[in-house]
């Protein structure tokens, strides 16, 4: 297969933002949140294309505290954007978020990336931050979605054991639909950029069986440790 990927010049970068103007135009002309889409649109490009040129330093470095420091990074900040749903509640649960994605994704971490991959170094910059990316974000998002709806079922006055199970339940909809839905109505960006840079499709999706795994196993973890860890906050309101 060919090895090569293709390289998307500027120009051609400009016109994948064809849809996301069409979209803003939507919004505006509806009277909806249309700044803050503008806004969310600018921090994705500045931080992806500024992420681009830290990696590459932080690549060539080979550095296992500069890895560990950029993954320290991650989940505070993962455990910050997690509570963006309840931000009433932000400071004192922010500690219970932090160790529940360290936690949770970083037991799955280590697991991929020293038992299933066996890096060597065991830091290897190219593997390690990338998935810890994926396994921290994938944490973030239940974590968000299971503290929003306990912090909504318990405003309810509903029992902090069926709040809790509500809660759950509701984080894992979009990791449960994901498992659905991979290789029937998508191919996952791991395995697509593996495809597209010319792996073969039985490697990708071998690759792509341990991402989800760990989509699984982080976002399950993760979660369940939040809802243990918050009880004593949620049940004294």
């Amino acid at each position: 297969m060919n090895e090569s990927i293709q390289i998307i010049t500027p120009l051609n970068l400009a016109i994948a933002f064809i849809p996301v103007l069409i979209v803003l135009v939507i919004l505006y002309r509806w009277s909806l949140n249309v700044g803050n889409a503008v806004y969310s649109v600018i921090r994705m490009l500045v931080q992806l294309l500024l992420v681009g040129y830290v990696l590459t330093t932080i690549f060539q470095a080979d550095s296992a505290w500069l890895v560990v420091l950029v993954m320290l990074v991650m989940v505070t900040a993962a455990s910050w954007i997690a509570l963006g749903t309840i931000k009433a509640k932000r400071m004192v649960l922010f500690r219970h978020a932090f160790w529940a994605i360290t936690v949770g994704g970083g037991f799955t971490l280590v697991l991929v990336t020293q038992g299933v991959i066996t890096l060597e170094p065991w830091f290897e910059p190219k593997y390690m931050i990338p998935l810890a990316g994926m396994i921290f974000a994938n944490s973030m998002n239940s974590v968000s979605l299971a503290a929003e709806r306990l912090n909504a079922e318990m405003e309810r006055d509903v029992s902090y054991d069926k709040a809790r199970t509500i809660a759950f339940q509701a984080a894992f909809i979009p990791v449960i639909n994901s498992l659905f839905a991979v290789g029937l109505v998508a191919l996952p960006g791991m395995m697509t950029g593996q495809i597209l840079s010319g792996v073969s499709p039985v490697t990708a999706a071998h690759y792509q069986i341990v991402v989800m795994c760990m989509i699984f196993g982080s976002a399950g973890l993760s979660t369940a440790y939040f809802l243990i860890l918050s009880k004593p906050i949620f049940l004294k309101e």
